[in-house]
């Protein structure tokens, strides 16, 4: 008895132990308020632009290359690492949390850069999402607290970054329980008992944390009017399986190769590269009316809320899931700071609306979800988050099985085209780039 109570009075009286527990509750509660007034910054960004190309639609073919060029200026000189999405710089840190590496890709300088160059990127046109960097900022901010609390390092330094890249997750979609699911599927690849509790508790309030800010219990794309009907929708699941796992595996492979292939030359002729992808994305932008910069979001949403309904006014055309995946896949290979999520669920809400046409009309919404799900999946190679996020995202549970058939079977699909997921593929490159850089500055200051 008198050894269960010296245990309780150490567990909660023990100055270290209420320490560790305002580091990661603390913590979790400022992620989600960065979280909510990064996606404030991120949409008016995306409105100036629409504002921008509903003036002269041509203005983009300015607008577009010299923002990328300076954005990309702006993170080589003085973000150096806060490149791309963000989950790579986790997934590194995590492979060796508290070395000088891990300290300098989430360093709260990275947190003000990846907000910045998202948010003038989006100004800009560029086709890109904000989770990816919120992951990396959630993980960046429990990782320097972490450092100024002075925690016993060794323990708490992989659960502080994983507790705070699910709790970016949670607070930029507002779906707590795929913060956790991501944690565990992609970035600890495990079930980790030892920083399970504090995890899920910091999700939890960061993603309440974001829902206070913004007044409500959003859900980003709205209330689905999906159905199950028996008798059409397990060929949706495999055609909708299918067809994301081809289209999200390409894209994927494409992104690795296009990286690999473009990194030599992003020392030299970076503003070329540069200049020449904001120019696609800029054509791209005229092609679609618009629809294929930004984070994507509006289109989901019209997409999902209405699809199969009478008047609805989200007909993109069939054309708009191929120019997003274009822009998208043209914005991420110059380098530019942000994610892929966003732009992944419009593309596949977008691939789902085309393969709604061969179904009934009143299916149309349950195929527009399960593409969205198809091709997130090809795309990122984690069902289980997958069908989490869209699920909590679309208020839906009536498609649960379904949901999870489509995703299971998109990864597969998806992974015999692309052998590696993206972001162990992309945080090489990454590392490759990093070592480019100083071997740069090393031959140039010898000289």
């Amino acid at each position: 008895m008198r050894h269960h109570i010296r245990r309780l009075k150490f567990l909660y009286l023990n100055p270290s132990t209420w320490r560790t527990n305002l580091v990661f509750w603390g913590g979790a509660i400022l992620v989600g308020l960065v979280a909510a007034v990064f996606a404030l910054l991120a949409d008016y960004g995306d409105q100036l632009f629409r504002q921008i190309i509903a003036y002269n639609e041509y203005l983009a073919l300015f607008v577009t290359p010299v923002g990328l060029v300076l954005a990309v200026y702006l993170t080589r000189k003085i973000f150096s690492g806060a490149e791309g999405s963000g989950i790579p710089q986790t997934l590194i840190a995590l492979e060796d949390p508290g070395s000088s590496l891990c300290n300098r890709l989430l360093s709260m300088r990275m947190v003000v850069g990846k907000i910045l160059m998202v948010v003038l990127a989006l100004c800009s046109g560029a086709s890109l999402g904000r989770e990816g960097p919120t992951v990396h900022l959630g993980a960046a901010i429990l990782h320097s607290l972490g450092k100024y609390a002075h925690l016993p390092t060794r323990y708490y330094e992989r659960g502080l970054i994983l507790t705070g890249g699910g709790a970016g997750i949670a607070a930029a979609f507002n779906t707590p329980l795929a913060g956790i699911i991501f944690a565990i599927e992609e970035m600890a690849r495990s079930y980790d008992r030892r920083h399970s509790g504090m995890m899920m508790i910091g999700v939890v309030l960061a993603g309440m944390t974001a829902i206070i800010v913004h007044q409500n219990n959003y859900s980003y794309y709205g209330t689905s009017p999906a159905t199950l009907s028996y008798g059409w929708v397990w060929l949706g699941v495999v055609i909708c399986g299918v067809v994301g796992g081809l289209a999200g595996g390409l894209f994927s492979q494409v992104l690795i190769t296009g990286s690999q292939k473009l990194r030599p030359y992003m020392q030299t002729r970076w503003v070329l590269i540069v200049m020449v992808c904001g120019v696609i994305v800029a054509i791209l932008s005229i092609l679609s009316g618009g629809t294929a910069n930004g984070t994507g979001y509006i289109e989901a949403k019209q997409i999902v809320s209405c699809a199969g309904l009478e008047n609805c006014d989200a007909d993109f055309g069939l054309m708009y899931p191929f120019y997003k995946i274009l822009a998208t896949a043209a914005t991420y290979l110059t380098t530019i700071p942000g994610g892929l999520f966003a732009p992944s669920l419009a593309s596949g809400a977008g691939l789902g609306a085309d393969l709604a046409l061969l179904f009934p009309t009143e299916l149309a919404s349950t195929i527009v979800i399960l593409g969205m799900i198809g091709y997130f999946t090809g795309v990122v190679q984690t069902p289980i988050t997958a069908f989490v996020i869209v699920m909590e995202m679309t208020d839906n549970h009536e498609l649960v099985l379904a949901m999870m058939a489509t995703a299971l079977i998109a990864s597969g699909v998806s992974k015999l085209i692309c052998k590696r997921s993206i972001y162990d593929a992309l945080a090489e490159n990454l590392l490759a780039m990093m070592a480019d850089e100083k071997n740069r500055q090393k031959s140039v200051g010898s000289k």
